[in-house]
């Protein structure tokens, strides 16, 4: 779906917990033998968090981009939380953010843009409605996703696969004669797949406080062969909605940032045609970050020179819903 939105990335932070935790010791846990995470997965470590929250993280993401975009935070006109996994369930964690940031006195707009995997993507997209609104002149993105206390043992091929870690952008309007601009975006989402992949605990429905209460409804839980097979389904049709022809192969884009979902959803995007050297993935040593898994390819790929200015990019994936959505611009 064309928009074609003036928008430009002029700060791209990370910020990784320094506890790397391999495939080993998620096989002790699992009750799995010597190599099989690695084989079935494709991830031989990952980052855990140790006392750091996810707004901490987000904060420390924003400084490094704030400081690449040459901006203070209290240049910043307002502040979206786009992670999968809130800090708890009241106040949104955009506030928490601001206030790590030592803007609690600011009155900056700081809000969540929450569609699991894909809340970065979704944010771009709002953010580059906005800005073209001439409301928000600097707007921040912080993606950060502590995964690791929800994984549920029982269920080694979730819990294997994630990570913990946090990226942020921060982005402007691009001026006269910049090239850098939102071309497309489209979000689809299938309620019928709502309970593939889910923790069903920590709302109104399934609150720890009422009796009978099961703690296994606060882990996570994805049965990840109906989710592939639901994607299959609808992928291709999607895809060319997104972007002509893109079912058929990357044309005219340079670089493919996808989510880091799993070894066989990335291995499922050479049906389409799409070159593997121009895939980025960070799954092997970062694992699926939830919704910090785009941002933080996309920090990888520019900061390895894999992104330059210029080069036309295609940030896609899914996530709980089951939504499919993507984006592309010329970075």
């Amino acid at each position: 779906m064309e928009v074609n939105l003036p928008l430009k990335i002029i700060g791209l932070g990370r910020y990784l917990p320094a506890r790397v935790v391999p495939s080993s010791e998620l096989e002790k846990i699992c009750k799995l033998p010597a190599g099989w995470v690695e084989r079935h997965n494709g991830v031989r470590e990952r980052r855990w968090v140790t006392d750091e929250t996810s707004s901490f993280m987000a904060a420390q993401a924003a400084r490094e981009a704030l400081d690449e975009a040459g901006l203070k935070p209290s240049d910043l006109s307002l502040i979206i939380n786009a992670s999968g996994t809130g800090e708890q369930a009241i106040p949104d964690t955009g506030a928490l953010i601001q206030r790590q940031l030592g803007l609690g006195k600011s009155g900056i707009p700081a809000m969540t843009v929450h569609n699991t995997c894909l809340s970065f993507v979704a944010a771009m997209d709002v953010a580059a409605n906005f800005l073209n609104t001439g409301r928000y002149k600097h707007i921040l993105i912080a993606s950060a996703d502590v995964a690791s206390c929800g994984i549920n043992p029982k269920e080694p091929e979730s819990a294997s696969l994630v990570g913990d870690a946090a990226a942020a952008v921060v982005v402007t309007r691009s001026g006269a004669g910049d090239k850098s601009m939102v071309h497309n975006a489209h979000l689809k989402t299938y309620g019928d797949g709502a309970y593939l992949t889910a923790i069903m605990g920590g709302g109104s429905a399934r609150h720890p406080a009422k009796p009978n209460h099961n703690p296994d409804d606060d882990l996570f839980h994805m049965d990840g062969p109906a989710v592939l097979r639901m994607v299959r389904g609808i992928a291709a049709d999607y895809l060319d909605e997104l972007y002509p022809n893109l079912s058929k192969g990357l044309g005219d884009i340079d670089v493919v940032v996808p989510h880091q979902a799993s070894k066989v959803g990335l291995m499922m995007l050479s049906r389409f045609g799409w070159p593997q050297d121009r895939i980025m993935s960070t799954l092997e040593t970062l694992g699926n970050c939830v919704a910090a898994s785009i941002p933080s390819t996309l920090y990888q790929a520019v900061r390895d020179g894999k992104i330059q200015r210029g080069d036309k990019v295609l940030m896609v994936g899914t996530g709980a819903g089951l939504s499919i959505g993507g984006l592309v611009m010329t970075y």
